[in-house]
């Protein structure tokens, strides 16, 4: 499943699909067996059945692309198991295991529940543009629809259906976006505004790699709460220092409901950094990839609002973005980070890679392909910092256990079982980062896992323990400070005195709010429902939600 919802699972094979009918298919290998010579109306008949046999595949895969499989007969139950696929070699079948249904537009087997397309046969067929003709169909700055008629280049993969058969927003990946992004060039991009390289791997400022400090960055996902304060307490307690004399910092995604708004102002007080996760963490994850950029800016500049207002944080540092079960939301999402000011988004995965990936600027070509089942990356240049995720490494023994596939989330690392386990994969993961090109190492949490895995807990203390005892060039920080190194390169000297890190170094001292008003509200937006917020303000009149961010009332 991806991110607790989507399983992809291997598929039984079933034979090949036959044709013509049973009888004929007896008399034919009857035939072919026989020694004696074979009477004509016999040959007739086994070529005749061979002809339609034929013929019947070359009408069902007339219209089919590689590799796509659909469904003869269309239904619930095992018609919705049942697809085939044409080869070189004929017609391919498969049938999903007990319990699963094929989704022919992912074209997977997933949960039945999930699955809503079975009354189809075929995958929606688009019709593509007419982007690469041997004479030009329009004029220059134009470019021709399905149907021939000419629109304006800038209205291709726009989001909006400008042709009249829709073909301007079906050709729109990375390798065919008529408006996509170029490729990386060092001599436009540079520092500090732009970064760049074309596999992803070069060290900003060209620093040879002994001379850079690993950065760390420790994230949080979803809702401070009760659930979770007293184990930040506990892995953030002062007495872990950076070698530059600071505490280590962390960054927290936040999502609205259930969030204790007081605990995110002393989070934010002790100089840890806040991030937006969206209000409402739509559990469809097709939202995330299909929203408008309307969508996104309620979703995440309204969660910016709320944390602003009922964190009381008025110092414009609330920046960076992660989109619910790492849903990347394509030229919408990043237009939104444009035109709401923020600085990065980190919801993008690199897949498993030596050297990892450095953090990069969205002005140029993504240096990775984008990853995952069913994505959808931005393919236009956008003024946006990508804080990737780098996969990690979860093999038990690398130097023995065979490739598998890496993981972005630490707690989707399910073949983690064991305190020592995790302690090694630490080990080995940090090693990867260290040895190589010091690119940032992500160690991306819920802290559900932590919590109710006191052994996990236990070994990830004694790591960061023994990795601050043991480097002087090793620093845990925020995904900003991360950022502000790269736009201003500095060496493991220099870096001690680096005054962006040094913000908020040792934060003693009240908090700002020792009992919060806790605030029992109701929304039109969440009707049925009465829920608490806990804000060290005033209680608002109603609890903020997507329309009415302030909670004022005010739609």
């Amino acid at each position: 499943m991806a991110w607790g919802r989507r399983l992809v699972v291997g598929l039984a094979l079933l034979g090949l699909v036959a044709a013509v009918s049973a009888l004929q298919q007896r008399e034919y290998q009857r035939i072919k067996r026989a020694p004696q010579p074979v009477p004509r109306r016999w040959r007739r008949q086994a070529e005749e059945g061979s002809k339609k046999e034929e013929s019947f595949e070359a009408e069902l895969c007339k219209d089919k692309d590689a590799g796509e499989w659909f469904r003869l007969v269309a239904g619930e139950g095992d018609n919705c198991r049942d697809v085939i696929q044409c080869t070189s070699s004929g017609l391919q079948a498969i049938r999903c295991p007990a319990g699963l249904y094929f989704d022919i537009e992912k074209q997977t087997c997933d949960w039945k529940d999930a699955v809503k397309n079975c009354k189809l046969k075929n995958k929606e067929r688009k019709v593509k543009p007419l982007l690469y003709t041997d004479e030009p169909l329009c004029q220059d700055g134009s470019l021709a629809c399905g149907d021939g008629a000419c629109i304006e280049r800038g209205l291709f993969c726009n989001g909006e259906k400008d042709c009249n058969d829709g073909s301007d927003e079906n050709s729109c990946d990375i390798e065919n976006d008529p408006n996509r992004a170029p490729a990386c060039d060092p001599a436009v991009c540079v520092l500090p505004d732009c970064f760049c390289s074309e596999d992803g791997t070069t060290i900003p400022g060209d620093l040879p790699s002994k001379d850079v400090p690993q950065m760390i960055t420790i994230t949080f996902d979803d809702a401070i709460n009760n659930n979770n304060i007293e184990l930040y307490k506990e892995m953030f307690n002062g007495k872990r220092k950076n070698p530059n004399g600071c505490d280590i910092k962390a960054t927290f995604f936040v999502s609205h409901k259930y969030t204790n708004y007081s605990a995110v102002q002393e989070t934010h007080r002790k100089g840890h950094e806040i991030a937006v996760h969206s209000i409402t963490h739509n559990n469809d994850e097709q939202f995330w990839s299909n929203a408008t950029v309307d969508d996104w800016a309620k979703e995440m500049a309204g969660m910016r609002i709320i944390i602003e207002k009922y964190a009381n944080l008025t110092d414009n540092s609330v920046v960076g973005v992660r989109a619910p079960y790492l849903r990347v939301g394509g030229n919408n999402q990043f237009t939104m980070m444009e035109e709401q000011a923020f600085l990065y988004d980190s919801t993008i995965t690199a897949p498993l890679s030596n050297p990892p990936l450095w953090p990069y600027t969205m002005y140029f070509r993504m240096p990775h392909r984008c990853h995952g089942n069913l994505q959808h990356c931005p393919t236009r240049s956008h003024a946006v910092w990508e804080m990737v995720l780098n996969e990690l490494d979860r093999r038990e023994d690398p130097n023995f256990d065979e490739n598998i596939p890496g993981c972005a989330m630490v707690d989707s690392c399910n073949n983690i079982l064991t305190g020592d386990q995790f302690y090694n994969f630490l080990n080995h993961n940090f090693d990867r980062h260290y040895d190589q090109n010091r690119a940032p190492l992500g160690l991306y949490f819920h802290a559900a896992w932590l919590k109710n895995n006191p052994e996990f807990l236990d070994a990830f203390l004694y790591w960061i323990d023994e990795i601050l005892a043991n480097h002087n060039d090793v620093y845990f920080v925020t995904m900003t400070q991360v950022i502000q190194w790269i736009q201003n390169p500095r060496t493991i000297a220099e870096v001690k005195n680096f005054e962006p890190w040094r913000e908020k170094c040792v934060v003693e001292g009240k908090p700002a709010c020792w009992v919060p008003h806790s605030c029992k509200l109701t929304s039109k937006e969440v009707p049925g429902e009465t829920i608490n917020l806990q804000t060290c303000i005033r209680c608002p009149n109603n609890y903020p939600w997507l329309n009415d961010p302030t909670g004022d009332g005010f739609f």
